[in-house]
């Protein structure tokens, strides 16, 4: 029994020898080990405050996230969709505030350097805001879809 156990153990340390090891030399976790790439596509949402088309300080901490985030990358193309809950205002008001909040984050990330020519703005209004007979709040957003590759 004794001797059934010596071969088990040594086969398992020949096994788990050569799982980590290259040449007998454990390799270094960066070498297994790899961070995904800032650039690709990237989705991230905006939020307002109810009627507002005025940027939050949150909101702004977010878009700057982003932007350093995505430094080392080029911006192809930008999706901007405002949004709006139906819980206020006509058909017309929330779309036009939809807009406004598209604009708004436009504007914010054209200052932080993206390019203006690769962003693409629309607006839903409070279209499909309402979700099996129930008001969705956190329509009051924009959606923003950003394409970048590597520079």
């Amino acid at each position: 029994m004794g001797r059934i156990w010596m071969v088990a153990a040594t086969l398992a340390a020949v096994a788990v020898s050569g799982c980590g090891a290259a040449n007998g030399v454990f390799r270094d976790r960066e070498a297994l080990v790899t961070t995904p790439g800032a650039c690709g596509t990237r989705t991230f949402e905006v939020y307002f405050d109810e009627n507002e088309a005025r940027l939050t300080s949150a909101a702004r901490q977010a878009m700057a996230l982003t932007a350093t985030q995505l430094q080392p990358c080029r911006i192809k193309h930008v999706r901007v969709t405002g949004l709006a809950d139906a819980r206020s205002g006509t058909a017309q008001s929330n779309l036009t505030l939809s807009q406004r909040r598209a604009m708004a984050v436009v504007e914010a990330l054209e200052a932080q350097g993206w390019p203006a020519p690769a962003f693409d703005v629309g607006a839903a209004g409070d279209t499909g805001a309402a979700a099996g007979g129930i008001n969705e709040p956190l329509r009051r957003r924009t959606e923003v879809i950003v394409e970048a590759e590597p520079r």
